[in-house]
C-alpha cells in the first residue's frame, strides 16, 4: 500500500467520524429510538461484512478488524432490538 493510499483512508475514516458524530448529536430524543430499530438493518449489513472479513483463512490485520466489527455491530444490533422492544412494550394496553 502507497502512502498516497494511507492518507487517503485516514482521511475517509476522520471524515466519517466527523459526519457520525455531527449527524448523531443533531437527532432530537423524540426520533432517537425509531431511528435506531431503523439501524439495525444497516447493522446487520455489518455483521454479513465483518462475518466475510473475520473468515478469511489467513490470519492478518483485516481478520482482527473483521472479528471486531463483528462484536460491536452484534451489539448495536441485540441492543437496538432490545430498546426497539421496550419502546414497544410502552405502547401496549395493561
Amino acid at each position: 500500500m502507497e502512502i498516497h493510499e494511507l492518507i487517503m483512508l485516514i482521511y475517509v475514516f476522520v471524515l466519517a467520524i466527523f459526519v457520525g458524530f455531527e449527524l448523531i448529536t443533531k437527532v432530537p430524543p423524540t426520533l432517537h429510538t425509531p431511528l435506531m430499530s431503523g439501524s439495525n438493518a444497516i447493522s446487520g449489513i455489518t455483521i454479513v461484512g465483518a462475518l466475510l472479513s473475520a473468515g478469511l483463512e489467513e490470519f492478518t490485520i483485516s481478520t482482527i478488524l473483521g472479528l471486531v466489527a463483528l462484536i460491536f455491530a452484534t451489539i448495536n444490533v441485540v441492543g437496538g432490538y432490545l430498546v426497539t422492544d421496550r419502546m414497544l412494550k410502552m405502547f401496549k394496553k395493561k
